[in-house]
This record gives C-alpha cells, sequence and structure tokens, in this order.
C-alpha cells in the first residue's frame, strides 16, 4: 500500500498531494513547485481517481461534493429497445459519452434513465429557457422531491433548482443554461456526480466548453441529433464528455421509430425584374469579394470578410448588396405562391412552416392568416399557440429559428421550408419536427428552393446527410 493521496477541489481546479515531486505523473497533472503538490483540471477527477486505485493509492477524497439521490425515478415509461442498447452503451463506457439520436427519438428519456441509474446528484444544462422549462417539467414528473437543497436547504415537492433566466436555486437535480453554467460552474462544479449536455453541440464553443472542465462530475452524457459543426470543433466532445457511444440516424429509424417521409424539392423562379436585381446585387458583392482576396471557404471567411467591409463605403455597399440578393432568393413572391398551392393541398393537416428570418415569418403570417412563433413571441403566447396547434384549432404555423432546436413542438405532419441556413444541423432538426410516428401517417417535408440563385448551393450543402439520400 503506498502513501495516502489527498485530492481536494478549489474554483476547478484539482490538488493532489501526497506524490513526491519525482513521482509518477497523473494524467493531466502539472506539479506546482510553489505550493508542492500536483494539479489538473477538475475534469480529470474520475480518471484520477481510477489512476489512484489502480496503483493502490488509499484516496483521500475531499474533492466530490455531490450526494446520493433520496430515491430513483418515479413511474418512467418503458425504454424503446434502441434506448436501452444507448444506455447500455454509456454505462459501458464507465458513464461517460455522447448519444446521438434523431430529433423525436427521445433522448430526455435516456438522461432520465441515466440520472435514475446513478442516482447522484446531478446538472442538466440546456441552451435556452425553453428547454430548461422542459427540462424542468421533466424532472419533476420523474424525481419530484428527492432531498433537501444542495446549500443544506430543505426539500420539497417538485424539488429541482434552476440556473438562469434570473433564478439562483441550485438543489440535487438543476437544470441551467449554458451561460449560467459557464459562470457558475467554479462555484458549482464539485457538487454534481452526473452532468447532462442537452444540444452538447453547443458545448465546444470556447466559453462553454471550459464549464465542462471546471466540473468534477464523473458522470457525463451528452445528447444530440447531429453533432459536427462546421468549425470541426465537435473534435474536443471526447476530452470534454467522452466518446460518442451510441448514434442512430434518421434512415436507421424509419418506419419502425419515426415516421415513414418524403423529402420534396421544388424549384421557383424569379420574375425578369428580380432576376436582374438580383444579377446586379450578386455581381456587386462578388467583385468585392474577390477583390479582399478572402476565402469564404474558411471557417474564418465570413468574418474576415465582414472586418475588411467595414472599413470602407465600398465594402459596407457590398455587404448591402448581398443582404439584397439574399432577400431576393429566400422570399421570392413566387415561393409563397408556392406555398399557398401546398397549404391548399394538405388542407387540415398540422403543418410547420420555416423561415431564415422574422421579417418572412411575419408576412407569411400576415398573408395566409396563420400563427407565427420568433424568438420575440411570449412565453404565455407561445404556449397558448402550441396548444392550439397540437389540438389541431390552428392546423398551420409559421416560424423562423426559434423551433429548430430542442423544444418540443407538437405533432406535425408536414413541414415547408421557405428559406434557411447552409447549416446541416438545421436542415436535418426541421425534419425530425415532422418524423414524430403514428399510425399511418406518413411525414413530407418541402423545401423551396429559388433556381440560378446561390440558395440553390445553400440546399446542396445542408442536405449532405444520410436523411436525404
Amino acid at each position: 500500500m503506498g502513501p495516502p493521496f489527498s485530492l481536494s477541489w478549489f474554483a476547478g481546479t484539482l490538488e493532489l498531494r501526497g506524490l513526491a515531486a519525482g513521482a509518477e505523473m497523473p494524467p493531466g497533472c502539472a506539479w506546482d513547485e510553489r505550493d508542492a503538490c500536483h494539479r489538473a483540471p477538475a475534469c480529470r477527477y474520475a480518471e484520477l481517481v481510477l489512476w489512484a486505485r489502480d496503483r493502490g493509492l488509499p484516496v483521500e477524497d475531499r474533492a466530490r461534493a455531490y450526494q446520493e439521490l433520496a430515491h430513483g425515478a418515479r413511474g418512467l415509461p418503458a425504454s424503446r429497445p434502441f434506448q436501452t442498447e444507448a444506455l447500455n452503451a454509456w454505462r459501458k463506457a464507465r458513464g461517460r459519452g455522447v448519444v446521438v439520436l434523431p430529433t423525436g427519438a427521445g433522448k430526455t428519456h435516456v438522461a432520465l434513465r441515466a440520472i435514475d441509474d446513478k442516482r447522484r446528484s446531478a446538472l442538466v444544462v440546456a441552451p435556452t429557457l425553453d428547454l430548461v422549462r422542459q427540462w424542468h417539467e421533466l424532472l419533476i414528473e420523474a424525481f419530484g422531491d428527492v432531498g433537501g437543497g444542495l446549500d443544506g436547504s430543505a426539500g420539497g415537492n417538485g424539488d429541482i433548482g434552476v440556473l438562469g433566466g434570473g433564478q439562483h436555486d441550485v438543489r440535487p437535480l438543476t437544470v441551467a443554461t449554458y451561460d449560467s453554467a459557464w459562470a457558475h460552474m467554479e462555484h458549482l462544479g464539485a457538487r454534481f456526480g452526473l452532468v447532462v449536455f442537452d444540444e452538447v453541440h453547443h458545448l465546444c464553443a470556447e466559453s462553454y466548453a471550459q464549464a465542462a472542465r471546471l466540473c468534477l462530475a464523473p458522470y457525463r452524457l451528452g445528447l444530440t441529433a447531429t453533432p459536427e459543426r462546421a468549425d470541426g470543433r465537435e473534435a474536443l466532445l471526447e476530452e470534454l464528455v467522452g466518446p460518442i457511444v451510441y448514434r442512430k440516424e434518421i434512415d436507421e429509424m424509419e418506419g419502425q421509430w419515426l415516421s415513414e417521409y418524403d423529402v420534396v424539392r421544388l424549384e421557383v423562379s424569379l420574375s425578369d425584374v428580380d432576376r436582374a436585381a438580383y444579377q446586379a446585387a450578386r455581381e456587386e458583392y462578388r467583385a468585392f469579394v474577390q477583390r479582399s482576396g478572402v476565402r469564404l471557404s474558411s471557417p474564418q471567411g465570413w468574418g474576415e470578410l465582414v472586418k475588411r467591409a467595414a472599413r470602407s463605403a465600398e465594402g459596407r455597399a457590398a455587404l448591402a448588396a448581398h443582404r439584397r440578393q439574399r432577400a431576393l432568393a429566400f422570399a421570392a413572391p413566387q415561393k409563397l405562391d408556392e406555398l399557398a398551392r401546398l397549404l391548399e393541398q394538405h388542407r387540415g393537416a398540422r403543418t410547420l412552416i420555416f423561415t431564415d428570418d422574422n421579417a418572412t415569418a411575419y408576412g407569411i403570417a400576415r398573408r395566409f392568416l396563420v400563427p407565427v412563433i420568433t424568438h420575440q413571441t411570449k412565453v404565455r403566447e407561445r404556449s397558448a399557440v402550441l396548444k392550439a396547434f397540437s389540438s389541431g384549432e390552428l392546423p398551420v404555423l409559421a416560424t423562423s429559428r426559434v423551433l429548430n432546436e430542442g423544444v418540443d413542438v407538437p405533432d406535425a405532419q408536414v413541414a415547408v421550408i421557405v428559406s434557411g441556413s447552409g447549416s446541416v444541423r438545421e436542415h436535418v432538426q426541421r425534419l425530425g419536427r415532422v418524423l414524430r410516428r403514428r399510425e399511418g401517417k406518413r411525414a413530407v417535408l418541402y423545401e423551396l428552393v429559388t433556381a440560378d440563385t446561390g440558395e440553390a448551393q445553400t440546399s446542396e450543402r445542408r442536405r449532405d446527410h444520410v436523411a436525404y439520400r
């Protein structure tokens, strides 16, 4: 038996004592000559504990401040086979890793089962307040009163904490926004044994990545439908959460667990007047890009172009031209004519209309007298609209980007993409909104594209996914 191995935590850093300066270097550690100890990021906690145990070093653990939950989940629905497979794969990876499942396939159920399985204080991190509210309701329903607060306060029915949106209530089960997790993790990072990162691709942003590094939770679960990022930073996920331990794509689940579906691309043409305006704006913009020497294909290309354009009247005019040609393609009047035809064809079917911007969404709402949800929509109004959509009272709903990700959208059968970015993730998420399975249902996604414009290339980029092959 070796000398005692002491492990403590302070502000997101682990301090290791009991090892001589010349001893074998523990993983991820650096020797601090001034304090005569080893230091490591908090996220290496599980690795360090296992390292010590493998070498027969008794661990005096002063770092962890998390607790066991008083009880597990109550009344969770039975898991589907693929959800059980995902949980087992995560367990096999020592409770660290990313689960990739399509929108609507029940990733949250896997997380609830993981929390029930480990029964440790858990933090769920989500990108938006809407999702925080959703998770809060799910955790109350599944776990209810799980014990007192981590600050020693008494528990109560529905004892689930919230960090974000002006709330700072830390409990054995707590939900936080990514922003709040990043802001407070240096103080809370030892208090959770399990951390769940919903829409885990957000974690790769540098500031959010710090939240994962400052947390010592030995168990980590990431959830996403599309881990890949345009900047390639998804490679960080293995360090921050763990490897992808389970993955199923839409095409693997179609028919059995997700609705069968069709994807239909419909092209429209600009009028002669709009075509001339489009070409003029595009030529002005492209000429400036060529003179600037910026490579737009690089990850930093667009940002560099904007910086250079801001330095001259010519550059600012070129960016204005870019916005004009983009608006002409994305919001072509012919698209709305085609949309009118589709709404008539699918009269009575629950239909989601997606746009790239709020102005187009509001324009569609006015023309077709349908409700609209954007980031400007108040919470109470949004809830009322989604409830009416779910019941079929308001069967058509227009939205910009706000329903792309995470928010639980009632069952829909038809989606119409009027405009969108070149993001594969966005396109797959929008498709996922109509794939909730129902007996006899066949979903359809229509993509409206303005022919012979830059939008055609944008469409090709965002369809680079197995769901569209």
